[in-house]
This record gives C-alpha cells, sequence and structure tokens, in this order.
C-alpha cells in the first residue's frame, strides 16, 4: 500500500511540475502582446526623467503635472533615500528603470538625479481575468483530474472484480475466479482472498468427504453389533452371550479409533491450529520410536536407522514429528517383506526425512491418492488395517511445519516417503497445546 501511495505521490508532482511549466510557456507566450506598450512606457519614462534633469526646481512641478495628463496613473518624484532595496537602488543608479510591485499596485522608476527618482504608480485590476487565462486555469486542473482518473480508473475495475467475486463466493459458489493480474494494485490482496478461498473450499470439501466416509464406515460394525445383540438376546447359553458381548466390545472398540482417528486429522485442519514449536535431539529420539514402533510390528521387521550424532538441534513440534514418523513406520510394516530403513539428515536450510521398506511399493497413477483421506490404495487386502487417515496426518503436519510429503521409488525396492521441512519452521502465534494420536 505504502508503495502505492508513493507512486501516486510521485505521479501528482510531476503532473503539476509539467502543466504548471506548460502554462508558464503560455504565459509568456501570450503576454508578449503587451511588450510594445511596456517597450513605450520606458521610452516615455526615459525622456521625461531627461526633461526634469535639464529643467530647474521651480519648473519641475509645471512639468510633472503635464506628463501627469498624458500618461495614466499616479506620477510623482521620491527622493533617492525612500527607495529600498539594493538592486533596485543598483539598476537605478546604472541608469535603467526599476519595477516594483505589491498589494496590488507597480511602480516604475527612473533616476532623474543623485538625490531623486521619477515614480509612475499604477493599480492593477486583479479581480478581472482574461478569457484565455480562465482557459488556461480549467486546463490546468483538468490535466490533475485526468491524471488521477487514468490512475485510479484501473483500481476502480479491480475493486469491482473482487466484489463481484466476494459475493459469488458468499452465495456459496466457492471458487474465487476474479481475473486480476499481477501488476494490479490490489493483486496481494486478490492473491490473498484467492488463497483463502481456495483453503475454504477445500476444508469444505473435505468434511464432506469426512462425514460421508465416517458414515460409512460406521455402518459396519453397528451391523455387527445388531447382529451380535440378536444372536445374544435369542441365546440361553452364557458362553454363547459373553463371545457375543465381546464381539460387540471388540465392534465399540473399532468405533473408537475411529472416533479418535477423525478428530486427530480434525485437529490438522483446523485453520486456526498452532505449533509448539522446540528443538530436539533426534540422533536419541528417533532411535527411541523406532524401538517402541518395532516391539509393536513384531519380530518379523526390521527396521534400520541412520540419523548423524549432530542432529542435536532439530526445530520442530514434537508431538507432529511423533505422528508423522510413526504413521510412516506403521505405513511401511503393513507392506514391508522385512526390511525398513529409517535415515534422517540436515543441510543448510532444510530438514529431510527418509523412511523406505522393502514391500511392492506404490503404482505411480495412485500416488496422488496415497495423501487422501479415508483412501486405502491396497483393496485386496482381506482384513481391513485402518481407517486411511494415517498419510493424511503426515501430509498436514508436513505442511503445517512448511514442508512437504513426497512419494517415489526406494532402494530396498518398495515405497519411498520423504518428508521435508525447513531449519527454521514457519512462525506461527503461539497457541495451545497440540495433542495427537498414532493412527494404527
Amino acid at each position: 500500500m505504502a508503495r502505492h501511495f508513493l507512486g501516486l505521490y510521485l505521479l501528482i508532482v510531476l503532473t503539476l511540475a509539467a502543466v504548471s511549466w506548460g502554462q508558464d510557456r503560455l504565459l509568456d507566450l501570450y503576454g508578449k502582446q503587451d511588450s510594445t506598450g511596456d517597450r513605450g512606457l520606458m521610452v516615455a519614462m526615459t525622456l521625461f526623467a531627461d526633461q526634469l534633469r535639464e529643467a530647474g526646481p521651480q519648473e519641475r512641478n509645471h512639468l510633472l503635472s503635464d506628463m501627469a495628463k498624458r500618461i495614466p496613473g499616479d506620477m510623482e518624484i521620491l527622493a533617492t533615500s525612500d527607495i529600498t532595496g539594493r538592486d533596485t537602488l543598483e539598476k537605478l543608479k546604472a541608469g535603467g528603470i526599476a519595477e516594483m510591485q505589491a498589494a496590488g499596485e507597480s511602480w516604475v522608476m527612473k533616476q532623474v538625479d543623485a538625490s531623486s527618482v521619477l515614480a509612475l504608480k499604477t493599480t492593477e485590476a486583479g479581480a478581472q481575468r482574461e478569457p484565455w487565462e480562465w482557459g488556461l486555469t480549467l486546463l490546468f486542473y483538468a490535466a490533475i483530474a485526468l491524471v488521477l482518473m487514468i490512475w485510479i480508473w484501473p483500481l476502480t475495475r479491480d475493486l469491482r472484480a473482487l466484489e463481484v467475486a466476494a459475493s459469488q463466493f458468499g452465495n456459496r459458489n466457492w471458487k474465487f475466479d476474479a481475473q486480476i493480474g499481477p501488476r494490479s494494485q490490489i493483486y496481494p490482496l486478490a492473491r490473498t482472498f484467492r488463497l483463502m478461498a481456495g483453503r475454504i473450499d477445500g476444508l469444505i470439501a473435505s468434511h464432506k468427504h469426512m462425514s460421508n466416509a465416517v458414515s460409512h464406515e460406521i455402518k459396519t460394525p453397528l451391523a455387527r453389533m445388531k447382529f451380535e445383540i440378536e444372536l445374544a438376546q435369542q441365546s440361553d447359553v452364557l458362553s454363547e452371550v459373553k463371545n457375543a458381548l465381546g464381539h460387540i466390545k471388540e465392534d465399540i472398540g473399532a468405533i473408537d479409533d475411529l472416533v479418535t482417528a477423525t478428530l486427530d486429522y480434525a485437529i490438522l485442519e483446523r485453520a486456526e491450529m498452532s505449533l509448539n514449536i522446540g528443538r530436539y535431539n533426534f540422533s536419541t529420539i528417533i532411535p527411541a520410536i523406532i524401538e517402541q514402533v518395532g516391539r509393536d510390528v513384531g519380530p518379523g521387521i526390521h527396521i534400520a536407522c541412520d540419523v548423524p550424532d549432530d542432529a542435536t538441534q532439530v526445530a520442530c513440534d514434537m508431538h507432529l514429528f511423533e505422528s508423522v514418523l510413526k504413521n510412516l513406520l506403521y505405513n511401511a510394516a503393513r507392506y514391508a517383506k522385512g526390511n525398513i530403513q529409517v535415515i534422517f539428515s540436515q543441510s543448510a536450510d532444510r530438514n529431510q526425512l527418509l523412511v523406505d521398506d522393502d514391500g511392492p511399493g506404490i503404482a505411480e497413477e495412485v500416488k496422488g491418492r496415497a495423501f487422501e483421506s479415508f483412501v486405502q490404495l491396497d483393496q485386496n487386502r482381506t482384513k481391513k488395517t485402518g481407517f486411511g487417515l494415517g498419510l493424511s496426518i503426515v501430509k498436514q503436519a508436513a505442511e503445517w511445519h512448511g514442508g512437504d510429503v513426497v512419494i517415489s521409488r526406494s532402494p530396498l525396492g518398495g515405497a519411498r516417503f520423504c518428508a521435508t521441512w525447513p531449519v527454521r519452521p514457519i512462525s506461527l502465534p503461539e497457541g495451545a497445546h497440540i495433542e495427537t494420536s498414532v493412527l494404527h
């Protein structure tokens, strides 16, 4: 905004300078029509001064009265001592004609002798202006108004386009289609609004997808619970009733896990969420997390770890990072044949976390859907594992740190997940402590 204000200010100054210069040139041009009369007055003043110089003191009053009848204005003889102004006195002493103006009056003076000066005083009719002078004044202000209109018109046009786009967005048309170019004065505002609209559109779509997915996911355990309740009500055998209640308990646990996973994902989707950034020793934290995950996945999976010893001051939100690493490890464990490798490294401005597995990998055509919520790429599994939110949380957590997660081919033969974020994460306002759960 300051840049646009300074641009407008400079434009007005340059316009005023240009128009004033042009007006002065026109005034000089039109003012030349009076130059003949001015020269005549100068010649008359010189002749009068010569006559007064030759006349005696008694004849000067008679000559002065006679001159005043032929020249309009008040003519009188002033003492040289009454004249002020060094430049004026030097000009008179050199034999020239001096002019002075003040308060609507003008004096034309010619020195008669060392002690007296001939002065002609006239009164200017300042209230009357020639038509061409009025025309020049109107042209002056019209030029300024035209320049301002040319500067303001694109701004008004873009503001109108932004208003129409905002109005359409408010009418639940979740697309921002205002055509405002990068050279526009309000382009930063339009870009911010476009990002906000995209964020809102993404949140709405995510919430719709989440609602549909939760409804679908919860139907199966609810149907099983109804069936188990019916069996328990019809059975008189205690063991069968206990068996049915056990199945109901498992289904309740599945629903509870779904609700917990959905809430964890919703926390990351909240626009007002802020990070609790700190500096942590990854050379000890990453091996500890790997050891915990290794106990959960069992002895059939070997997890290798490569972390530099100097990775002792890594900036991140530890709760989110723990969630990222565990979700990547549990995801790799589902598909790995027997080996998983974790590699952490740092460059001058980026942190990088690699998680490799020796599984079948991820097909190129479905990599784009891997981070979508409630999406499970392996539809051939007979047993359902998780809810398809783990990688979505990984993606959201990386973006909250100002980073990203990408999928590529692992040197082990399976999938490689590469999470990167700045050495100095995005600075966010301090907020409430974020608690995240790990999705198995």
